[in-house]
Protein backbone atom coordinates (compact mmCIF):
# COMPACT_ATOMS: atom_id res chain seq x y z
CA UNK A 1 0.00 0.00 0.00
CA UNK A 2 1.30 3.19 -0.97
CA UNK A 3 1.77 6.25 1.18
CA UNK A 4 -0.64 8.18 -0.92
CA UNK A 5 -3.19 6.01 -0.35
CA UNK A 6 -2.66 5.84 3.25
CA UNK A 7 -2.96 9.33 3.08
CA UNK A 8 -6.11 9.63 1.44
CA UNK A 9 -7.48 6.52 3.85
CA UNK A 10 -6.55 8.78 7.01
CA UNK A 11 -8.64 11.57 5.62
CA UNK A 12 -11.42 9.86 4.82
CA UNK A 13 -11.56 8.40 8.85
CA UNK A 14 -11.33 11.95 9.73
CA UNK A 15 -14.03 12.77 7.36
CA UNK A 16 -16.27 9.89 8.82
CA UNK A 17 -15.48 10.70 12.56
CA UNK A 18 -16.56 13.98 12.11
CA UNK A 19 -20.01 13.28 10.16
CA UNK A 20 -20.54 11.46 13.65
CA UNK A 21 -20.06 13.71 15.51
CA UNK A 22 -22.35 16.24 13.66
CA UNK A 23 -25.03 13.76 13.00
CA UNK A 24 -24.97 13.18 17.02
CA UNK A 25 -26.01 16.72 17.68
CA UNK A 26 -28.91 16.27 14.53
CA UNK A 27 -32.87 16.27 16.45
CA UNK A 28 -35.01 13.59 14.77
CA UNK A 29 -38.21 14.83 14.20
CA UNK A 30 -40.64 11.80 12.78
CA UNK A 31 -43.23 13.62 11.24
CA UNK A 32 -47.05 11.69 10.70
CA UNK A 33 -47.29 10.05 7.64
CA UNK A 34 -50.90 11.57 6.17
CA UNK A 35 -51.01 9.82 3.01
CA UNK A 36 -49.66 6.42 4.53
CA UNK A 37 -52.25 6.82 7.13
CA UNK A 38 -55.53 7.39 4.97
CA UNK A 39 -54.15 4.82 2.77
CA UNK A 40 -54.64 2.36 5.47
CA UNK A 41 -57.88 3.63 7.11
CA UNK A 42 -59.38 2.96 3.47
CA UNK A 43 -58.01 -0.71 3.55
CA UNK A 44 -59.54 -0.87 7.25
CA UNK A 45 -63.15 0.65 6.42
CA UNK A 46 -63.44 -1.54 3.04
CA UNK A 47 -62.61 -4.37 5.01
CA UNK A 48 -65.26 -3.89 7.51
CA UNK A 49 -67.73 -2.43 5.47
CA UNK A 50 -67.38 -4.97 2.40
CA UNK A 51 -66.39 -2.36 -0.23
CA UNK A 52 -63.68 -2.68 -2.75
CA UNK A 53 -60.15 -2.26 -1.56
CA UNK A 54 -57.63 -0.09 -2.45
CA UNK A 55 -55.41 -1.30 -4.75
CA UNK A 56 -52.32 -3.44 -2.99
CA UNK A 57 -49.19 -1.39 -3.28
CA UNK A 58 -46.81 -3.24 -5.88
CA UNK A 59 -43.31 -4.12 -5.29
CA UNK A 60 -40.60 -1.09 -5.89
CA UNK A 61 -39.16 -2.27 -9.10
CA UNK A 62 -35.73 -3.79 -8.75
CA UNK A 63 -32.84 -1.72 -10.14
CA UNK A 64 -31.08 -2.93 -13.12
CA UNK A 65 -27.77 -3.90 -11.74
CA UNK A 66 -24.82 -2.17 -12.31
CA UNK A 67 -21.46 -2.89 -13.79
CA UNK A 68 -18.21 -2.41 -12.25
CA UNK A 69 -14.87 -1.92 -13.36
CA UNK A 70 -12.45 -4.43 -11.74
CA UNK A 71 -9.82 -1.89 -12.57
CA UNK A 72 -11.07 0.76 -10.53
CA UNK A 73 -10.12 1.53 -6.91
CA UNK A 74 -13.31 1.65 -4.15
CA UNK A 75 -13.64 5.31 -3.59
CA UNK A 76 -13.59 5.58 -0.15
CA UNK A 77 -14.06 8.85 0.15
CA UNK A 78 -17.79 8.95 -1.73
CA UNK A 79 -18.56 6.18 0.72
CA UNK A 80 -17.64 7.57 3.57
CA UNK A 81 -19.85 11.07 2.91
CA UNK A 82 -22.51 8.32 1.51
CA UNK A 83 -22.41 6.54 4.93
CA UNK A 84 -22.38 10.76 6.68
CA UNK A 85 -25.46 11.37 4.56
CA UNK A 86 -27.59 8.62 6.38
CA UNK A 87 -26.92 9.53 9.70
CA UNK A 88 -27.27 13.23 9.10
CA UNK A 89 -30.46 12.97 7.30
CA UNK A 90 -32.23 10.46 9.32
CA UNK A 91 -35.70 12.34 9.73
CA UNK A 92 -35.86 12.60 6.01
CA UNK A 93 -35.93 9.17 5.68
CA UNK A 94 -37.79 8.25 8.31
CA UNK A 95 -40.94 10.43 6.59
CA UNK A 96 -40.97 8.48 3.44
CA UNK A 97 -43.32 6.08 4.63
CA UNK A 98 -44.98 4.23 2.32
CA UNK A 99 -47.31 2.18 4.59
CA UNK A 100 -48.50 1.91 8.01
CA UNK A 101 -48.45 -1.59 9.43
CA UNK A 102 -51.98 -2.69 10.13
CA UNK A 103 -51.40 -6.28 10.21
CA UNK A 104 -50.84 -7.23 13.85
CA UNK A 105 -52.91 -9.37 15.69
CA UNK A 106 -54.84 -6.71 17.78
CA UNK A 107 -55.69 -5.01 14.96
CA UNK A 108 -57.24 -7.94 13.11
CA UNK A 109 -59.24 -9.45 15.41
CA UNK A 110 -60.29 -5.59 16.37
CA UNK A 111 -61.22 -5.34 12.83
CA UNK A 112 -63.27 -8.41 12.67
CA UNK A 113 -65.08 -7.45 15.31
CA UNK A 114 -66.06 -4.46 13.23
CA UNK A 115 -66.45 -6.26 10.27
CA UNK A 116 -69.55 -8.49 12.06
CA UNK A 117 -71.12 -5.79 13.87
CA UNK A 118 -71.62 -3.53 10.98
CA UNK A 119 -74.14 -5.15 9.38
CA UNK A 120 -76.44 -4.81 12.47
CA UNK A 121 -75.68 -0.55 12.12
CA UNK A 122 -75.95 -0.54 8.52
CA UNK A 123 -79.96 -0.22 8.68
CA UNK A 124 -79.89 2.58 11.06
CA UNK A 125 -77.24 4.33 9.27
CA UNK A 126 -79.50 4.06 6.20
CA UNK A 127 -82.16 5.41 8.49
CA UNK A 128 -80.62 8.33 9.87
CA UNK A 129 -80.84 7.07 13.39
CA UNK A 130 -76.97 6.87 13.73
CA UNK A 131 -74.50 9.04 12.19
CA UNK A 132 -71.05 9.63 11.85
CA UNK A 133 -68.88 11.88 14.13
CA UNK A 134 -66.14 13.86 13.83
CA UNK A 135 -64.44 12.36 16.29
CA UNK A 136 -64.07 9.32 14.07
CA UNK A 137 -66.94 7.31 16.26
CA UNK A 138 -71.21 6.85 16.08
CA UNK A 139 -73.68 8.60 17.52
CA UNK A 140 -77.32 8.10 18.10
CA UNK A 141 -78.54 11.25 15.67
CA UNK A 142 -82.26 10.46 15.80
CA UNK A 143 -83.52 7.54 17.54
CA UNK A 144 -87.49 8.13 17.06
CA UNK A 145 -87.70 5.95 14.26
CA UNK A 146 -86.20 3.28 16.18
CA UNK A 147 -89.31 1.02 17.84
CA UNK A 148 -88.26 0.94 21.69
CA UNK A 149 -87.26 -2.80 22.10
CA UNK A 150 -84.65 -1.68 19.44
CA UNK A 151 -83.43 1.33 21.06
CA UNK A 152 -81.67 -0.67 24.32
CA UNK A 153 -80.11 -3.14 20.90
CA UNK A 154 -78.53 0.10 19.17
CA UNK A 155 -77.36 1.51 22.16
CA UNK A 156 -75.40 -1.72 22.59
CA UNK A 157 -73.96 -1.46 19.28
CA UNK A 158 -72.67 1.92 19.23
CA UNK A 159 -71.20 1.47 22.75
CA UNK A 160 -69.38 -1.38 21.43
CA UNK A 161 -68.71 0.17 17.95
CA UNK A 162 -66.87 2.95 19.28
CA UNK A 163 -64.84 0.85 22.26
CA UNK A 164 -63.66 -1.27 19.07
CA UNK A 165 -62.70 2.06 16.85
CA UNK A 166 -60.69 4.23 19.91
CA UNK A 167 -59.01 0.57 20.85
CA UNK A 168 -58.07 0.22 16.58
CA UNK A 169 -56.62 3.87 16.49
CA UNK A 170 -54.82 3.55 19.26
CA UNK A 171 -53.51 -0.46 18.22
CA UNK A 172 -52.17 1.00 14.93
CA UNK A 173 -50.62 4.07 16.54
CA UNK A 174 -48.48 1.50 18.73
CA UNK A 175 -47.97 -1.21 16.34
CA UNK A 176 -46.16 1.65 14.22
CA UNK A 177 -44.28 2.79 17.67
CA UNK A 178 -45.84 5.99 17.52
CA UNK A 179 -48.16 6.50 20.33
CA UNK A 180 -48.02 9.97 20.17
CA UNK A 181 -50.15 9.69 16.61
CA UNK A 182 -52.99 8.64 18.04
CA UNK A 183 -55.05 11.68 17.54
CA UNK A 184 -53.89 11.71 14.21
CA UNK A 185 -54.91 8.57 13.18
CA UNK A 186 -58.59 9.15 15.11
CA UNK A 187 -58.34 12.37 12.73
CA UNK A 188 -57.61 10.63 9.67
CA UNK A 189 -60.18 7.58 9.82
CA UNK A 190 -62.56 10.51 10.54
CA UNK A 191 -62.08 11.94 7.72
CA UNK A 192 -62.29 8.36 5.71
CA UNK A 193 -65.04 7.13 7.20
CA UNK A 194 -67.58 9.96 5.63
CA UNK A 195 -65.63 10.11 2.43
CA UNK A 196 -64.89 5.98 2.22
CA UNK A 197 -67.16 4.95 4.31
CA UNK A 198 -70.66 6.48 4.13
CA UNK A 199 -73.23 5.76 1.83
CA UNK A 200 -75.27 8.84 -0.03
CA UNK A 201 -78.28 9.62 2.51
CA UNK A 202 -76.45 8.69 5.57
CA UNK A 203 -75.35 11.65 7.62
CA UNK A 204 -72.04 12.52 9.59
CA UNK A 205 -71.00 15.54 11.50
CA UNK A 206 -68.99 18.66 10.00
CA UNK A 207 -66.05 20.44 11.27
CA UNK A 208 -68.62 22.46 13.36
CA UNK A 209 -70.47 19.35 15.01
CA UNK A 210 -73.67 19.82 12.87
CA UNK A 211 -75.34 16.65 11.04
CA UNK A 212 -75.07 16.77 7.22
CA UNK A 213 -76.23 14.43 5.17
CA UNK A 214 -73.77 12.99 2.33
Amino acid sequence: MNAKWIKTAVRVVKLASASVLIAACVTINVYFPAAAAEKAADQIIDSITGAVGAAVPSAPATPPPTTRNEAAQPNLLIAAVGHALYAIVPAAQAQEVANLDISSPEIRAITSSMQARFGQLQKYFESGALGMTNSGLVEVRDASGVALPERAVLTRLVAEDNRDREALYKAIAAANNHPEWFNDIRQTFAKRWVERGARPGWYYQNAGGAWVKK
